[in-house]
């Protein structure tokens, strides 16, 4: 912890000395002369800007970057985010600015787009970067413009568009346990200048570093195989219309945790990744997703507008399946946990949008998403009759499905005022409708009969999401700004209910309050970008559990959390990079009563880290030969025991990773180490009948080779 504090002090001393007027020591340019950064167009607001002419904190990820740090997913790139946090817990779960995923929707704070598709189930939340022109990390709430789910941010998969030459790449990667990765990314013309295609596919696995040592169960605990997959087709007849077809198909299968577990009544600290090394299991546990999206772009260009619409159809298969006590307790021999799901989404976006690159300019459009999902089996086996408590072996299943639709008007102005002032305006209107039909069943297992529970619920929310930002242009290169935006996560129904109404197993949406002032901008060979915020959160999704392991869904009356950001890079040379990025963050609960006389109020917000730091050098010969090092450090957690009804807190730690490559031509040839101190650390925790810890890979070591054509 003591180290943390040092890292978070010698940073802030370092971003301080950035600001000393370039010399010969470290410009290629002349001393004092300023230089003129390139611009980084990106589309935040639905349309092209200059970085730092958008009001909000924005970070942005070229695939250089990507390829260089060996950012290939999205829990990779949450690392990079100032103030978030990631878990494997119940699927990718985010944690951002004290904002977490709600268990019971499923729905993260931080919303994927990859080319328009929106995914923001914890499950299935992930992308393949191999064809990315850049991923932009819109931070604050995203409600005006991007809708319901964006209440932390939003995370923008932009692909690159082809051209008239046949381009791509190929690599491969081999590691630690047994790693292997590959990829292949192809663009290029069908007909020239007026038709395209591209394809991608990635390809992982690993044997992982746990040991199940049980009789006649596989070896290898923790392995995973997953793979992504892209194509498309862009056709441009004219200069003014385009169309493009997408496909994107997803699949990972993780097997065990990474992790182990102890009774219930165990705290965070009395795990130790050491012990995790080896475990016991008798039943082969894992988790499924399969993912199949199409999208299809179609915009005209007007003169003085564009008009733009976008249809997207998604399907998201998961199946759950996991030794129910986490080991071989004779007791619990062959009982399960089990979950499968399916959701079925379509959504249309008709949006227009001025031309204009500066001035007045808007958008604003119509949006419709409409969701059916079908959860069940979903539930878990016991070693007692819950009637009688004779010791006998019974399933709890309960079988849903939840229809929900959604529709929204949106709109969003910068207007130019007074000389360097503008003042951007935006807005959402959506009106959600849900409603669910569930049967719960209690049975001895592998006996059929009715249901002991039946539900239909029924629910509607209305909402407004305003948005407003004033920014002024100190100079040319400096931008500060201050905005005020409501954030919005749906509420929703508890898909295990066995008594009670409607109204007792319903949760209300989660709504945020937000301020924020904001600096940008450039100076010589620095780009920086700074934030302070302000966040007040209502209703937030919470989940209690009476006992036996079963949850129900709620809402805590209000929390807040404040924070700061700060983004750098400096370029002393043309050959040596410097980058770093701090997130400070205190967030806690103001207004929690849990019943049954738990009281939470003060409490830290679950899963939000004390600091974030991220410190990075890179060099360069013109020769082709490269290096980077990369730290990371993260502060303090706290992780809710709901066995104890306590709030357990993990200390922080720090991670260094690596690469050392050479570029001759087109090939590009590498070695990299992660955690390279083989820091032992806890990124999940859970506590009800036992208590589990996932912790972080330790160290593992690669090389890998990447052709481009």
């Amino acid at each position: 912890m003591r180290f943390g504090k040092i890292m978070v002090f010698a940073f802030c001393i370092s971003s301080a000395c950035s600001f000393v007027p370039a010399t010969s020591w470290c410009s290629e340019g002349e001393a004092g002369v300023a230089m003129e950064m390139p611009e980084m167009t990106v589309t935040a607001n639905k349309i092209e800007e200059d970085v730092k002419d958008v009001p909000q904190s924005i970070t942005v990820i070229g695939e250089d970057i990507l390829e260089e740090k060996g950012i290939e997913n999205v829990p990779d790139l949450i690392r990079e985010i100032p103030n978030a946090f990631y878990s494997p817990n119940h699927g990718n779960s985010v944690n951002f600015r004290g904002l977490n995923t709600s268990m019971f929707t499923s729905n993260n704070p931080v919303v994927i787009y990859i080319d328009g598709v929106p995914y923001s189930r914890a499950y299935g939340f992930d992308a393949s970067l191999v064809n990315v022109e850049r991923i932009e990390v819109l931070r604050g709430p995203q409600g005006s413009l991007y809708g319901k789910d964006a209440i932390g941010g939003v995370i923008n998969i932009v692909s690159k568009d082809p051209t008239n030459e046949l381009h791509g790449k190929v690599g491969a990667e081999y590691g630690s346990f047994n790693y292997m990765q590959g990829l292949l990314n192809l663009n290029g013309p069908v007909l020239k200048d007026k038709l395209y295609f591209g394809v991608n596919g990635w390809y992982e696995q690993d044997d992982g570093w746990i040991e199940n040592t049980y009789p006649g169960m596989e070896e290898d605990a923790n392995r995973k195989r997953n793979h992504n997959f892209g194509a498309f087709l862009l056709f441009k007849p004219t200069d003014r219309f385009k169309a493009r077809l997408n496909v994107l198909s997803l699949y990972h299968k993780k097997y065990w945790d990474d992790g182990y577990a102890l009774p219930g009544g165990s705290v965070v600290g009395d795990f130790d990744r050491d012990d995790a090394e080896k475990v016991s299991y008798d039943v082969e546990s894992y988790d499924e997703t399969k993912s199949n999206a199409q999208s299809l772009h179609l915009s005209y260009d007007f003169d003085a507008f564009t008009v733009t619409s976008v249809t997207t159809h998604r399907t998201l298969e998961t199946d759950t399946h996991y030794d129910g006590d986490f080991g071989d307790d004779p007791l619990w021999a062959g009982l399960t946990m089990f979950g499968d799901g399916e959701t079925d989404t379509w959504t249309e976006e008709l949006r227009f949008s001025s031309n204009n690159s500066e001035g007045f300019r808007w958008v604003g459009g119509v949006y419709l998403d409409v969701e059916e999902h079908e959860q069940g089996p979903y539930g878990m086996q016991v070693p007692f009759n819950p009637f009688t408590y004779a010791i006998e072996s019974w399933e709890y299943n309960a079988e849903s499905i939840t229809d929900s639709e959604t529709y929204a008007v949106f709109g969003q102005v910068m207007i130019p005022l007074i000389p360097d002032f503008e003042l951007t305006l935006g807005a959402r209107y959506q009106h959600i409708e849900k409603e669910m039909d569930q049967d719960m069943y209690m049975l001895p297992v592998g006996t059929s009969g009715p249901p002991v529970y039946h539900l239909e619920a029924e629910k509607t929310w209305d909402v407004f999401l305003p948005k407003a930002a004033l920014s002024w242009g100190i100079t040319d290169a400096w931008k500060t700004y201050f905005s005020f935006s409501k954030g919005y996560m749906p509420g929703g129904f508890n898909y295990f209910s066995s008594s009670g109404t409607a109204e007792d197993n319903s949760f209300e949406p989660q709504k945020s309050t937000n301020y924020e002032l904001g600096i940008k901008g450039a100076y010589q060979r620095i780009t920086l970008s700074a934030s302070v915020f302000y966040m007040d959160i209502e209703d937030i999704h919470v989940y209690k559990s009476p006992g036996g392991g079963i949850y129900y869904a709620d809402n805590a009356g209000k929390a807040h959390s404040r924070g700061a950001e700060l983004e750098i890079t400096y370029l002393p040379t043309d050959s040596i990079e410097l980058s770093g990025a701090l997130g400070l963050i205190d967030a806690e609960y103001d207004d929690y009563d849990a019943g049954a006389g738990n009281v939470f109020d003060g409490e830290k917000i679950p899963q939000t880290p004390s600091h974030t730091v991220r410190l990075g050098i890179a060099y360069y010969h013109p020769d082709g030969f490269y290096t980077r090092a990369d730290i990371y450090n993260q502060g303090d957690v706290y992780y809710y025991n709901d066995t104890n009804k306590s709030f357990d807190r993990e200390g922080g730690y720090t991670l260094l990773d690596m690469k050392i490559g050479y570029r001759s031509g087109d090939l590009d040839v590498y070695a990299y180490g992660k955690n390279l101190t083989d820091e032992d650390y806890v990124n999940g925790f859970k506590a009800s009948t036992v208590a589990v810890a996932t912790f972080g890979d330790p160290r593992t070591l690669g090389v890998g080779a990447q052709y481009r054509f």
